[in-house]
Order: structure tokens, then sequence, then C-alpha cells
């Protein structure tokens, strides 16, 4: 990076994008003694994992926990000082089938799926335990996901577990899904159980948000400016560097640039600056959207915190019964149920108003839960995310961009290239961190260093 005269060591770095990519990458940065301008087009900060507001208590606008063995938020949390407020629960999570709720916690839950032969049954419970013995998933990238699954648990288990999931989440993309997304997903959760079998979850007590507000406090406490409500429009290139990022507000001059969100919005910052291939590379992977319809209840629904939906007459992939996990306590006595559906844009649910996702969803949940009314129903709220799913292809590795891009002090880093992992706050923190601390070493070798250190 041999900064001109144009980039002096008084600016900032200037990162793009206030989840937990963007703060954790502050974060490096600031500890090692660099200005930082964090922009965040939303009013919160936390991305994905933002939340609002239920009565006086916070919840998050999609579902979120942790998994025991997700390290990399849980160092983070222990860095600055938050360890005491993350609580581990066991959970009890279900599928639903042939208009039945069977309950799948345990190895003797599962023992008892009667939706499956006996057989078929012992199949599905080592399913977790195979994909945990993988350890090259380079082996299995050229797979698809249905490939993959019949070929190791048999085209039974498959029709009636995960092509459901796999269709209900993935929609008409459900074919394209490569196995290592899977193999990630099976292998993640098969690593946050109790010594009985329970999964075992953690939560951050107030909300994801209210860890995103705290890392925001620490980060201003370090010098950090984060700004919300403060979307970015371009940004001003000279010489093949990007010299500042544009916002309502005026420019804001940049040492180096950090893009953290979805690919297809990146690409559009670097439209007119980079070759039409690059920008096109960028727009080659696909996204599905998702729509959260929140149901703020007088009363719980089932035990079950996590309710997989494996009927494809159901609109919605699942039903997360939040305060089955988290106590009703918490939101003042209200029982919390999420109902998400990853979709389309196009899709007319997610162009719905609303009041009519709430009158859309009440008669399937009625279907499923016979005794549920609507009066049961004292608030809803709907939440819409366009770029929510990276579709993870076979090869997948080969489309994904990397870090550089051809303004040489622009990074980009995003939820579609932390593969072979998915989404997750916690590998949003490693990838964060990481790419903060290559980017370290480049700012303290500029030629415009020696001006004196950053921050001074």
């Amino acid at each position: 990076m041999n900064a001109p005269a144009t980039n002096l060591v008084t600016d900032p770095v200037v990162i793009v994008g206030g989840g937990f990519t963007g703060l954790s990458a502050a974060y490096e940065l600031a500890a090692a003694g660099n200005k930082v301008v964090v922009l965040e087009k939303e009013p919160m900060v936390g991305g994905l994992a933002s939340g609002f507001t239920v009565g006086e208590f916070t919840l998050e606008k999609f579902y979120h926990h942790w998994f025991t063995n997700d390290v990399h938020v849980m160092d983070l949390i222990k860095e600055i000082g938050r360890s005491d407020e993350v609580v581990f629960r066991p959970t009890r999570t279900g599928m639903y089938y042939a208009n039945t709720i069977f309950r799948l916690s345990t190895p003797l839950d599962l023992l008892k799926f009667k939706a499956l032969s006996f057989p078929n049954r012992i199949r599905l419970g080592l399913l977790a335990l195979k994909a945990r013995r993988i350890k090259d998933w380079k082996s299995i990238e050229h797979m698809t996901a249905r490939e993959w699954l019949i070929k190791l648990a048999g085209p039974e288990v498959f029709r009636v577990v995960w092509e459901p999931l796999l269709v209900g989440k993935f929609g008409p993309y459900a074919d394209k899904v490569g196995a290592v997304w899977f193999w990630k997903k099976l292998a993640l959760r098969g690593g946050s159980r109790a010594s009985d079998g329970r999964e075992v979850l953690a939560y951050y007590k107030g909300g994801f948000s209210e860890l995103a507000e705290a890392l925001k406090r620490k980060l201003e406490g370090m010098g950090v400016e984060v700004r919300v409500n403060a979307p970015v429009s371009g940004l001003e290139v000279e010489n093949g560097r990007a010299t500042a990022v544009r916002t309502r507000d005026g420019a804001v001059p940049a040492r180096a640039v950090l893009l953290t969100h979805a690919l297809p919005l990146i690409a559009d910052l670097l439209e007119g600056h980079a070759a039409p291939d690059y920008v096109a590379g960028l727009r080659r992977i696909e996204y599905l959207a998702n729509i959260c319809l929140v149901l703020e209840l007088d009363r719980s629904l089932s035990e079950t915190y996590w309710l997989n939906v494996n009927d494809p007459t159901f609109p919605f992939v699942g039903v997360i019964e939040h305060t089955n996990f988290e106590p009703p306590e918490s939101y003042g006595g209200r029982h919390i149920v999420f109902l998400s559906k990853y979709l389309p844009e196009s899709d007319s649910l997610y162009r719905m108003a609303d009041e009519e996702v709430l009158d859309f969803a009440v008669p399937h949940l009625q279907r499923m839960f016979p005794d549920f009314k609507r009066e049961w129903v004292t608030g809803h709220h709907v939440w819409r995310a366009r770029f929510s799913q990276p579709i993870a292809e076979p090869h997948h590795s080969k489309l994904i961009p990397a870090e550089e891009t051809p303004l040489d002090n622009v990074l980009i880093t995003s939820m579609a290239q932390i593969y072979p992992e998915d989404r997750g706050t916690s590998y949003a923190i490693r990838e964060g961190r990481r790419v903060a601390r290559e980017l370290v070493p480049r700012l303290a070798t500029e030629p415009s260093a020696e001006a004196g250190p950053v921050g001074s």
C-alpha cells in the first residue's frame, strides 16, 4: 500500500458497516493505535443482530443464539469485560412432520422418532458423527447437499428430514446448495451438546443488540467514531486508491477502507472504479432474503424452543419460541415467537404489508397449534433483510472474492467469504479481527506514517 499524499496518516481507516464484522475490525485497528470511523446506515449497530424495543426491553429483529463452541465471540466478550453477561442453557428442539410435533432434543427422542423406520433413526443419529469425522471439506465440495446427505444417510432420511428443510430454507435454490454448507451445520450443532446429549446454547443478557451496543461503547472509549444513520453512497477515488467515502452528510476522508456488507452492495460501490468483470464476479454469488414475523403472545405455544418445519405446505421454515430459551420475565412476561422464512426478494410474502403477514400466518399457526387464537397476539413486528443468506454452491470456494480489491487501499470481508462456515456472529468477529490484523502492519509501513503515530 504505497500511499499518496492525499491519504494522510491523520485520516482514519473507514469501515463501512456496523455489524459484528465491522465493529470487531474497528476494535482491532483501534487497539493498534489507528484512527477509525465506522459508518452504519441503520439507527443501531449490530447488523442482522441489531434489536428493537418490546416495551422497555430489547429483542433481536432476527432470532439469534450461540453454540458453546463459538469461541471467537466468547473471546471478544471476555476481552471487553462482559463475560458475566453470557448465560448457557439446554434447549428443546423438535420437528413438525405429518401434522405431528416430534421432540428431538436427546438421543432417546431420536430413537422414538416414528416418522422413520428404526434403522433410519440410527442412520439419522449417526449423521452428525459422520459429519464431524470429515476433516477435509474440499473432499466433498464437488457435491450438492442432496447428493451428500443421500449418500450418508439414505433416501428415506433425506426425504423425511432433510429435503423439506432444504426446500423450506432455500426454495428454488435447494438443489444448488453445496454439501460443505450442510456439513458445517451438522458438525457445529453436534459439538454443542451436554453430557446427556441435549443441545446447549448461549445467549447474552439483554440480547445480541446489547452486546453490539456494549462493543460500540468500548470502541468510543478507545477513540473510534461510530456513526449510525450514515448510509454510504459511494467512494472518491484517485490514482487507484480511495481517498474518501461519500455519505449524505459529506465525504469522510479515508486512509484505507474496509467494506463489510453484502457483496452486491459492495459491487455497487466499486462500479466504475474496477473492471466490469471484477464487479460482475462480486454479483455472481446469489442471496436469499429473509422475512421474520415476531409475535408477542400472552401465553406459550409449546415447550419447544426450536421447531423445524418439515411440511412443504407450511410457509415458514422454523417456529422459534424464544422465551423457551430466554425466560418471559426478560420481556415483561411476554412470550416471544419468531416465524422465519428465507425467500427471493420477489416473493409475494416478502412484499406483504406487516398486517397482511400476520393475517397470512395465523391460520397456519392454528393448523400447527389447534388451540392457538388470534387473541393471544398482543403485538407483532415484521422485519426484512434483503441480503440474508448467501447461497454456497458446490465449488463455492472458487467464487469467493479475495479480500484485496482493484483499489489499493480498499479491502472487503463479508458473510459470503467466511466459507466453509456459514453466517454467524462468532465468525463475523473472527473475520473482522483477522482482516484488521492483516491491515495493521500495512498501515504502519506506509510512507505517510513517518508523519507520526496514528491518532496522535
